[in-house]
């Protein structure tokens, strides 16, 4: 049981960290109202393990953090990153296809609201929603899916089951 647990926290820190460590390497696109954030890629991996739920949370926040976001784009940002992951580890038992689907939507339709009001970018909230929202299907529906495809054959040694 406790190894279970310890690696649960080993599996979470690591996607924290390879999450930050992607936001920062690629900075110039992993901010603004056009981005293509790479390590939004990650959030496939609530589909293999719920320990990238939190993982996945914790490094969108300390990335937020370190590239120098506001506290509502910390918090918010953070919490559609945490929605998005959660909604693909509910539909994990789904096609795996439909794994990039709730980072996309929740990233889609918070980020322009944090943009607008948080940064005060003076563009449309649906022009926002567009720009962001191609920008998480390139890094979540494009990227993520390499990531999926490259991962399944290895998930029973990378990702043990450690909690259901």
């Amino acid at each position: 049981m406790k190894d279970r647990k310890v690696l649960f926290l080993v599996h979470a820190a690591a996607i924290a960290a390879v999450y930050v460590v992607l936001t920062i390497l690629f900075a110039p696109v992993s901010f603004g109202e056009v981005q293509v954030r790479v390590s939004e890629a990650l959030t496939i991996l609530p589909f293999f393990t719920p320990a990238a739920v939190p993982g996945l949370f914790a490094g969108c926040m300390i990335g937020n953090i370190l590239g120098g976001g506001i506290p509502a784009d910390i918090a918010f940002g953070s919490i559609a990153t945490l929605l998005g992951a959660a909604g693909t580890y509910l539909l994990r038992k789904k096609s795996r296809f439909l794994a990039p689907v709730p980072p996309i939507v929740a990233n889609t339709v918070i980020v322009p609201f944090v943009l607008r009001f948080g940064y005060g970018v003076n563009l449309p909230i649906p022009f926002m929603m567009l720009t962001v929202g191609v920008g998480e299907v390139i890094s979540c529906g494009v990227l993520g899916m390499i990531v999926i495809t490259a991962l399944e054959r290895y998930k029973g040694m990378i990702f043990r089951q450690e909690t259901a």
